[in-house]
């Protein structure tokens, strides 16, 4: 079977990118009953159920999990997006999403309660953001740092508009707000259908900026899965990326606690969020500018630097003049990572295997995400306070802001030659030979 270019060609320029941006923005957001957030919403509803009998600690369980086995969802979603196109699976992973939340209001037991979270994380929060990710970097290679300022700016305003349109939901039934969201995803599926395009084919041929029309005919059109894992760059914005991830989840989670054992009210978390938030809107796109102009390694060491001291100087933070800089930090120095997490496999390694690549990157932010409130769980327990992990993840942070000093991030032209053996299909090709 052909990929979709074939028979679905793309609207001709680039342009049409921008719409496909959107589109893709669009995907981000309907992810959201696959995220921890968006399960948050329904958590104290559904514990409060007589039917499913669950306790505090099975539910964190199952969502521990859920999470885990659903990141694996990302390897086979990429292999789609690189073989069929991304018009078809977007669509199918779409409408995928939207049956298992719907059938999520109808069930009544907990074991199948928990297949469906299973299904929710990896349809949502892994498959789904994998091709919304993979969409704006098939579609933009130079400069790609500025379009995905954009997409995190739209992805961002899309998320706090859900959150404040399930407020009003928030003392009914918890099917309620489930089958909404179900049907707005429905109601989806025909947009992604008629308007997700394939970048032109073209597009692969196009000459870099230093590069003239002569060498990018004959260049390769970019690094294979194999090939982008052997490079340093793929493991230092992986690893790096995946530790923003493992922190966002536990901070995210016991944010509250956090807060209130150093003495602030339970209404600091909210005007934290709400702060760090709004830093995060207003810098997003001057940090997609200036990734045009900096080495993406460089703008990554700052960020995480900022990360670093920001995770160090919390426990110590004791007024509210400085948790308010600590809020400004983490919105600045999380808009930098997540900038960086959806420009640099494109712009490093090219779009001709960029869903099998951007697959195993977003399932290892997957997986660190798992792991983060568990970390900071035993932290608690074992000591009573948060201090020694913010004051480890301080000293991760900068250990790997000093390395990414010293890693050059490639270019697409520069991959090896592709040989068959590189392919994915190439790799599951013996297989294949003796089952048969």
């Amino acid at each position: 079977m052909s990929r979709e270019t074939s028979s679905q060609p793309a609207p001709r320029g680039s342009r049409y990118g921008w719409v496909i941006i959107v589109i893709a923005a669009m995907a981000m957001v309907a992810t959201l009953p696959g995220r921890t957030h968006g399960l948050g919403m329904i958590t104290e509803r559904l514990l409060a159920e007589e039917r499913f009998h669950l306790e505090r600690v099975q539910y964190s369980n199952i969502n521990l999990w859920a999470t885990l086995l659903g990141g694996l969802f990302c390897l086979p979603c990429g292999w789609l997006i690189d073989r069929f196109g991304m018009r078809i699976t977007l669509t199918a992973t779409i409408a995928a999403l939207a049956a298992t939340v719907l059938w999520m209001t109808r069930i009544n037991d907990l074991p199948t309660l928990s297949v469906a979270i299973l299904l929710t994380r990896g349809f949502g929060q892994s498959a789904l953001s994998v091709i919304s990710i993979t969409m704006v970097g098939k579609w933009f290679r130079d400069k790609i740092s500025l379009p995905m300022a954009v997409y995190s700016l739209l992805l961002t305003i899309g998320f706090i508009y859900a959150s404040i349109a399930a407020r009003d939901y928030a003392n009914q039934d918890w099917r309620v707000l489930w089958s909404g969201m179900g049907y707005v995803l429905v109601a989806f599926v025909p947009i992604a259908l008629l308007l997700t395009r394939e970048p032109p084919q073209s597009f692969e041929s196009v000459p870099s900026s230093n590069q003239d029309a002569t060498e990018a005919v004959s260049s390769p059109q970019g690094f294979t899965l194999r090939q982008a894992m052997g490079t340093s760059a793929f493991w230092l914005f992986g690893i790096a990326i995946s530790l923003v991830a493992l922190i966002g989840s536990g901070t995210s989670l016991f944010n509250e606690s956090v807060l209130t054992q150093q003495g602030f009210p339970k209404e600091t978390f909210y005007d934290l969020m709400a702060l760090s938030t709004t830093v995060g809107l207003f810098v997003k796109l001057p940090i997609g500018w200036l990734g045009q102009r900096i080495s993406l390694n460089k703008l990554l060491a700052a960020g995480l630097i900022l990360l670093s001291i920001c995770l160090a100087c919390l426990p110590y933070v004791h007024s509210p003049f400085g948790i308010k800089m600590y809020a400004v930090g983490m919105g600045v120095s999380g808009t930098i990572t997540t900038v960086l997490f959806f420009t640099v496999w494109g712009q490093a390694f090219g779009r001709r295997y960029l869903g099998q690549i951007q697959s195993v990157s977003q399932m290892m932010t997957v997986l660190a995400s798992a792991l983060g409130p568990r970390l900071f769980a035993e932290c608690f327990t074992r000591f009573g306070t948060y201090s020694g992990v913010f004051q480890f993840l301080a000293v991760l942070a900068m250990i790997v802001s000093i390395w990414s000093l010293f890693v050059r991030v490639p270019r697409p032209e520069e991959a090896p030659t592709t040989t068959h053996s590189d392919t994915v299909p190439a790799l599951l090709s013996p297989l294949l030979q003796k089952n048969s």
